[in-house]
């Protein structure tokens, strides 16, 4: 296996332990736990690599917190975006980046369409979405029905707001360093992007 591919491989599993002592903003687990959790129930619910690595991943962009805006101590401002850029950068699948960079447009699009969504969110995730631009408005919730990963990214934000239980007990971080590997390795040839 190319050489580089274990090096990203490695700089992005030091970045994913760091995040074992990170609170998950105003949530009773880690930032590792909540990443953890989420690719748990995306790797047992779709059986999908680009899924179940894009819900280990989807806030990598918190984790990223140098020379990006905070939304104060909420986190990193537009942490899809950094986070998806980030993941790009290393030679993740374009499927894998445009689901990180969807999973907030989600948790505003069920703000607007689903009865009920919105004040059953958490506190944090309550102040987060107002930095995040609120609910959409009906023109930014058709486009986004237009998605075709749509049902894909509702799915990783219910996986989402599920994963934040301090008892549960799942897979660490060496079930995923191989997944990964494999994943760049497809995708990178020679410093080329394969688009998949």
């Amino acid at each position: 296996m190319h050489s580089d591919v274990k090096t990203r491989t490695r700089d992005l599993i030091k970045i994913l332990e760091s995040a074992d002592n990170s609170p998950y903003i105003g949530e009773p687990v880690s930032q590792l736990e909540h990443a953890l959790q989420s690719a748990f129930f995306a790797r047992t619910r779709f059986k999908s690599t680009t899924i179940t690595l894009s819900a280990l991943l989807h806030d990598i962009g918190h984790l990223l917190a140098n020379g990006h805006d905070q939304m104060d101590d909420l986190g990193t401002l537009e942490h899809e975006g950094v986070g998806a850029r980030y993941l790009k950068s290393l030679g993740f699948s374009d499927a894998v980046c445009h689901l990180v960079q969807s999973h907030v447009l989600a948790k505003r699009y069920l703000c607007f369409r689903k009865k009920g969504y919105h004040q059953g969110l958490s506190p944090a995730s309550e102040q987060t979405l107002m930095w995040q631009g609120g609910p959409m408005n009906l023109d930014e919730a058709m486009r986004f029905e237009d998605d075709p990963w749509f049902e894909t990214i509702l799915a990783l934000r219910m996986i989402d707001e599920r994963a934040k239980d301090p008892t549960l007990t799942v897979p660490g971080l060496t079930d995923y360093a191989p997944v990964i590997e494999e994943h760049l390795a497809k995708n990178i040839r020679g410093g080329e992007y394969v688009i998949g």
